[in-house]
């Protein structure tokens, strides 16, 4: 469905941020993107979503095809009618709408539709925004403005949901929930997602393949059950020994052998 090839990202024309950047989304699937800050995550998808520009970003070699078609030289508005919608970071909602209001801006691009179905299949999955549906969404906690986010973007019945860092700030039980209905949401509404996330744990939980970035490139993927035997994820991603304990931050501070895929 998505395939990124050999993608090169500058700012400002100076600063390279993506360096040969590639990756593929199969339709239907999770796909997990790692990485811990800085790695280049947020700017990838970007510029899937075509949102480089307004921060003097631009994709300068190689292609982003989204269904056999490129759209790495499409604005923002094009690429989101095409069915490509980003749940931002930090989620990003309309403080001063209501909950309801806020979900039914989601489903601009799908003018003359009907919405009233959309609007509660997602209070099927989210029914405390059901609850709170007339509530400001500026007063919601900040799990519930995530709940919030995710359900806008279901609105506009995208093909392709992109989530960067829906963990951001919350609880762990809560975190547990929304990935949970992230789950639900690709099994049920066959909704095809690309995660971008640095809760490795949780993220290996509910994708069906993942990519491991650093410094503006992939430099490990595999299927979530190969990658969790894998020594170095272990170690830097999971924070377990080799017999499979956790480490004492005593450990991590002083651990000194470099990632293999850097050597």
């Amino acid at each position: 469905m998505l395939t990124l090839n050999n993608i090169e990202v500058i700012y400002n024309d100076v600063i390279l941020v993506l360096k040969g950047m590639s990756l593929q989304v199969p339709e239907g699937k999770i796909v997990g993107l790692l990485g811990s800050n800085g790695a280049g995550k947020s700017t990838t998808l970007k510029a899937i979503s075509g949102l480089l520009k307004p921060e003097n970003g631009e994709v300068t070699d190689g292609s982003i095809e989204f269904l056999g078609e490129q759209i790495h030289n499409q604005d923002a508005a094009e690429i989101v009618r095409k069915g490509i919608f980003q749940v931002m970071e930090g989620r990003r909602v309309f403080e001063h709408l209501t909950v309801e209001e806020n979900l039914i801006a989601g489903g601009y691009t799908r003018q003359g539709a009907n919405l009233k179905g959309d609007l509660e299949m997602v209070y099927g999955y989210f029914p405390r925004l059901k609850d709170r549906q007339k509530q400001t969404a500026g007063y919601l906690s900040g799990g519930e403005q995530q709940m919030l986010a995710i359900g806008r973007a279901l609105m506009a019945r995208p093909r392709l949901m992109m989530l960067d860092e829906p963990s951001l700030g919350l609880a762990p039980l809560l975190v547990m929930e929304i990935f949970h209905i992230i789950k639900r949401i690709n099994e049920e509404r066959g909704t095809t997602i690309l995660l971008v996330e640095q809760n490795a744990n949780l993220t290996l939980g509910v994708a069906d393949y993942a990519y491991i970035m650093e410094n503006g490139r992939i430099v490990l993927e595999g299927y979530p059950d190969i990658l969790r035997e894998n020594a170095d994820v272990r170690e830097f991603y999971l924070g377990l020994t080799e017999v499979g304990q956790r480490k004492s931050y005593r450990e991590v501070k002083h651990y000194k052998r470099r990632k293999r895929w850097l050597s």
